[in-house]
């Protein structure tokens, strides 16, 4: 046989390893891409979804869920050890607005927003809003106060490492699956608004300034 006629021989084997070059490169990088979203997923899954239950949401664009103030449900007992170890119970903030966050220290989302919950605290705590926190999933407490000091945080937060809390609230109200997620209590202790997402500065202040704004 004559190199010409053998060429055409190494040029399809070649382009056949190439071919399968290219597939296991495309399927490592999908691989990974899968793997990036579960990762995601894992910290702040839920969307816009609750998980079912007739709980008066309606869901706007953003994200931002409200109830109209006649169709509320009352907020569950909140009460227990703070990651600080002081006791807290949310009923005695009846009469404010209150802000709840619910949050771990593993979670690269909660980090995100954490700034923007310390700064609309401080601009908002005199005018008859309490922020309150759940810091769920953390297996102990140091991690949780780590969070804190690391991102200023100056208003407390329940300690829920198994999420027992959150499973008090209503079918539809509340995805254990979701974190962040952030409720506002108006001040006869209903659950008013509610998102399942991190929250820049602008949308946490549209989330309060409604039920602040109620008589």
């Amino acid at each position: 046989m004559s190199a010409a006629s053998r060429a055409p021989l190494r040029s399809n084997r070649s382009d056949r390893t190439t071919r399968v070059r290219s597939r296991a490169r495309r399927a490592v990088l999908t691989a990974g891409a899968a793997a990036a979203a579960l990762l995601v997923s894992a910290c702040g899954s839920g969307g816009t979804s609750g998980g079912g239950g007739d709980t008066n949401f309606i869901t706007g664009s953003d994200g931002i869920a409200t109830v109209d103030r006649g169709e509320r449900a009352d907020a569950p007992d909140l009460s227990g050890p703070t990651v600080d170890g002081e006791r807290l119970d949310v009923d005695d903030y009846k009469g404010k607005v209150v802000v709840l966050n619910v949050w771990g220290s593993w979670c690269p989302p909660c980090r995100a927003e954490a700034k923007n919950f310390q700064k609309v605290y401080e601009d908002v705590k005199d005018q008859g809003v309490q922020f309150v926190g759940i810091n769920t999933r953390d297996t102990s407490t140091g991690p949780a106060r780590a969070f804190e000091e690391e991102y200023g945080i100056t208003y407390p937060s329940l300690y829920d490492p198994t999420g027992k809390l959150m499973l008090r609230f209503a079918k539809g109200t509340l995805n254990p699956q979701a974190i962040p997620s952030t409720l506002i209590i108006d001040r006869d202790g209903r659950i008013a608004a509610r998102t399942l997402q991190a929250l820049t500065e602008e949308k946490l202040r549209k989330m309060i300034d409604p039920v602040l704004a109620e008589k």
